[in-house]
């Protein structure tokens, strides 16, 4: 298949991003160079610096998110940014290969990749975390008790003394992860025993506002502490049986099999009618701990396009109720299409037939074409087993989004590639539309065009189409935006 392969072009050209501009100055990001990168970085303590190319479209989705961050975090954290086209020394010596690459700097000194949130308020929670110590000292219980009373969770270690070896190691972790929690400390053991301990441990409170009957608000960690065990048992508890999904946090909840309530949740000026639904929810959820699922409750006002294009979410489903979705870690989909009763009947009516595989999968698809008779077939979400995964054939598969103008480029290209090879038996040259239907499992779609091959035998084993070039950048989801206003 090597030369037929030969026929596809290199493209060039980038799609621009359709996001509105920042409503911060662009003055609040500083903009460094070659020439005094070393000179100004030095200037701050903590520093979030962004590595870019004027053309890459994942950058200009992220400038207007950076500019606003900056405006927020101006006084405590610098973000800056340097243009890899007309900085490379710079941008060679810290090893930047892709864009947007974000690094955390000290006093000008390369300290650790971002690995957070790429939205505003997701850069501003994460670095307004980096400024100050690593580990909050505590003395008092007054001084506890405004550390954990915060949106987020608070992990705090209370130790015998200074001297205390768990008490190094506790540090040691708090440097590493405290990006993504936060951490304080106390040599004050009295500090634990109105939570039911009396020597050294680590108690992990939950977020006040998330307080219910189902289960405890602080767990405590009494086992042998190391770097290791110490996340693990973060990771294992801080979220909870039901915890908040927003925006920033959601690729770390879906690592699992998840099913999310969404609905008029609002934390900052309904606490009681947020947790009513939630409570609900959990009543449930207590009954099914153990099973593979975990569950969580979302605005659904914050995740409004993600439910249409991916669940087909009208208007008018849900109304004040809660939404029910379960998106599974290998991409599987379900919708609960009963009306949400407040005694939970409904949900645990849905949660039956899903841990019995009696529901069936939602998959977002254009209609089968009723004719299909080009040379170029037309793939759809509902026919892709049928064409693509053909046992007997071998199939080169398009993603393309009809607003991309490369896809628009390549396409005289790829019919004169399936003309010449129409008369094989045993070759398909196929396309479907990534942002109309979704992209099978297995299958990594970031930017379009995107070309597989399902070769006989390994369908299984997609292989990608490698050749270099510039491809329509953004998500799938941006891309279904554009495509919205193409058609």
């Amino acid at each position: 298949m090597a030369p037929t392969l030969g026929f596809f072009p290199a493209v060039t050209l980038v799609v621009l991003s359709g996001f509105p501009a920042a409503v911060s100055s662009r003055r609040d990001v500083l903009e460094l160079g070659d020439a005094d990168f070393d000179y100004l970085a030095t200037e701050h303590e903590t520093m979030l610096v962004k590595f870019y190319a004027p053309w890459c479209g994942h950058c200009k989705k992220l400038a207007p998110e950076f500019e606003k961050a900056a405006s927020r975090l101006k006084g405590s954290v610098q973000l800056a940014k340097v243009d890899c086209t007309a900085n490379s020394e710079t941008c060679s010596r810290f090893g930047v290969s892709g864009y947007p690459t974000l690094r955390i700097f000290r006093y000008g000194k390369d300290s650790a990749p971002y690995d957070g949130p790429r939205t505003a308020e997701g850069i501003y929670e994460t670095m307004r975390r980096q400024t100050g110590p690593d580990s909050m000292h505590l003395k008092t219980k007054d001084d506890l008790k405004a550390f954990v009373n915060n949106h987020d969770a608070s992990i705090v270690g209370v130790f015998s003394g200074t001297d205390s070896p768990r008490l190094a190691e506790f540090l040691k972790a708090a440097t590493l992860l405290r990006e993504q929690f936060r951490f304080a400390h106390s040599t004050n053991l009295q500090l634990a025993e109105e939570h039911g301990a009396d020597s050294e441990c680590v108690l992990l409170f939950r977020p006040p506002r998330l307080t219910n009957a189902f289960e405890d608000s602080v767990v405590i960690f009494r086992d042998y502490l190391t770097i290791g065990s110490l996340r693990r048992f973060i990771r294992d508890h801080i979220y909870g049986l039901c915890p908040h999904m927003t925006i920033e946090n959601r690729d770390r909840l879906r690592v699992r099999d998840l099913l999310t309530a969404y609905y008029d949740l609002d934390y900052h000026h309904n606490l009681p009618g947020s947790n009513y639904w939630r409570n609900r929810v959990m009543k449930v959820a207590s009954k099914y701990v153990g099973r593979g699922l975990t569950f969580s409750v979302a605005n659904k006002k914050d995740f409004l396009l993600e439910l249409e294009e991916d669940f087909g979410m009208g208007t008018s489903d849900g109304g004040e109720l809660p939404f029910i979705t379960i998106r599974t870690r290998l991409g599987h989909k379900y919708t609960m299409r009963e009306e949400f009763t407040r005694d939970g009947a409904s949900l645990q009516r849905f949660l039956e037939d899903y841990f019995a595989g009696r529901l069936k999968r939602y998959i977002k698809s254009e209609p089968i074409p009723e004719k299909n008779s080009g040379a170029v077939k037309v793939v759809v979400a509902e026919s892709f087993d049928q064409v693509v995964n053909d046992p007997d054939k071998g199939v080169l598969i398009q993603f393309f989004s009809p607003s991309c103008p490369h896809c628009k480029k390549l396409e005289p290209v790829y019919g004169e590639l399936a003309d010449t090879l129409r008369s094989d038996p045993k070759i398909v040259i196929a396309k479907m539309n990534a942002v109309a239907n979704d992209v099978p499992l297995g299958y990594d779609v970031q930017g379009f065009p995107t070309i597989y091959f399902a070769p006989v035998g390994r369908k299984d084993e997609p292989v990608r189409y490698q050749k270099q070039h510039y491809s329509c950048g953004g998500s799938i989801h941006h891309q279904r935006r554009a495509y919205g206003d193409y058609k």
